[in-house]
């Protein structure tokens, strides 16, 4: 067994990119798939929502090697409160301060890829959340993925930082990682219903196409239950079950393993 390891991202910020990660992962880890949840974005905004205990090491520690990557690991299913839950490596800070503690190491953007080697014979799914930047995180997970799924609103913004991250994955490809690929393109808070939905929508498809990818026909409609299933530190399966926001994630894991031949969703 080997892990894929799919780093989700986009260059704008505020497109769900990290309710996306959990999503996907708790998803994951709920049809019987061995995850871990990597969160890479100083903002730690995916450990607050997940529930990931703070006080313990983190992927600061992990990346500059204070702690071996077993360690750091939070396998949440031997605690009751979370025990549906992936396990987790969880962010704080302190991982503002990555590019500056790994100055002198050369291929630092590399880090990523040699730590979590012993980790992709242990897992199906390895699933990185990213900072809305480029930089060392970013860099990071790009050069250890191998997927990257972006999530887009319906806005020229959104559709302007992904043509910005697809320059970057070309640049990723073609200097140390020849593996790595689009794993398509996830619309979120999105209302089909609107002329500007519907349109926005066209675009990105037609933006996909031409780098050489896909918009899920899956889409993640607005739903406040995710605001509130993430300040209860609760995934929204569990939270709100009958919600369209749990509805909506479920129908997109189907559809992410379906597209990658491992469901029938």
């Amino acid at each position: 067994m080997k892990a894929e390891i799919i780093a989700v991202t986009n260059q704008k910020g505020g497109v769900g990119k990290s309710t996306t990660a959990e999503a996907l992962a708790e998803g994951l880890h709920i049809r019987g798939y061995k995850t871990l949840l990597i969160d890479l974005d100083p903002q730690g905004s995916l450990t607050l929502s997940a529930g990931a205990d703070i006080t313990k090491p983190t992927s600061y520690d992990f990346l500059t090697g204070k702690t071996a990557a077993h360690e750091v690991i939070q396998k949440r299913n031997s605690q009751n409160e979370f025990k549906h839950r992936a396990d987790i490596i969880p962010a704080n800070g302190t991982l503002a301060t990555l590019d500056v503690a790994l100055a002198a190491d050369i291929s630092k953007h590399k880090r990523l890829k040699k730590k979590i080697a012993p980790l992709i014979s242990e897992y199906d799914y390895i699933i990185i959340d990213t900072p809305p930047a480029l930089g060392i995180h970013t860099l990071n997970a790009l050069s250890a993925a191998t997927g990257v799924l972006i999530t887009i609103r319906a806005d020229i913004f959104s559709l302007q930082g992904m043509e910005q991250l697809c320059g970057t994955i070309g640049a990723v490809v073609e200097d140390n990682n020849p593996s790595l690929e689009p794993t398509g393109v996830l619309l979120t808070q999105h209302n089909p219903r609107t002329v500007i939905g519907r349109e926005m929508t066209e675009m990105a498809k037609e933006r996909a196409a031409e780098i050489g990818t896909f918009v899920y026909d899956t889409v993640i409609r607005e739903c406040v239950a995710l605001v509130e299933a993430q300040s209860n530190q609760q995934s929204i399966y569990d939270y709100a079950p009958n919600s369209n926001a749990s509805a909506d994630y479920s129908a997109f894991v189907d559809e992410f393993l379906r597209r990658k031949g491992g469901g029938n969703g």
